[in-house]
């Protein structure tokens, strides 16, 4: 006996469309994040940077890399973060059913918006996420500046120049 299908044509502007979202996600709004290069020989790791008064915090995402395997450089106000995401060797690549992870070297540079002294720059590691506090330059630190009634002059100061005074 033969099947009869109804055919669905919201059902297929539907999958049509979700595939065409993903195509334009991963070309536009998330490129080469957590994909290989051309060559397959790199893989970007998402990164998060934000600021505080005084340090600028890059955070980012490393699941399964170990601390030991991450070189952090910094020269002047570049920043290069790389390693190498391991393969799993137990298990022979023939027998996978689903492989979406990516393993491979990595290599993140970015340019720091801000000047930093990356001499003093602080890294932890913690489930799998690297963090790395780098002191802003005093120059560009925010400073408050009083204002004198007596006679009208000011003053420039930082903000750890009030708390000591205190």
């Amino acid at each position: 006996m033969a099947n009869i299908t109804r055919f669905d044509p919201v059902g297929e502007i539907v999958s049509l469309r979700s595939a065409m979202d993903r195509l334009f996600e991963d070309s536009f709004v998330s490129p080469l994040t957590w994909r290989t290069l051309a060559n397959g020989e790199a893989i970007n790791p998402p990164i998060d940077v934000h600021e505080t008064d005084d340090d600028l915090v890059v955070t980012a995402a490393l699941p399964g890399v170990k601390p030991e395997d991450v070189d952090i450089t910094m020269t002047g106000q570049n920043l290069t973060l790389r390693g190498e995401f391991r393969a799993h060797d137990d298990v022979k690549t023939d027998r996978y059913l689903y492989r979406e992870r990516r393993f491979g070297t990595f290599s993140r540079s970015l340019q720091l918006p801000v000047r930093v002294q990356g001499e003093k720059a602080d890294a932890s590691f913690d489930n799998g996420v690297l963090t790395l506090r780098v002191p802003k330059a005093d120059e560009v630190k925010p400073r408050q500046i009083r204002i004198s009634a007596a006679n009208g002059t000011a003053s420039a100061e930082t903000a750890a120049d009030q708390s000591e005074a205190s």
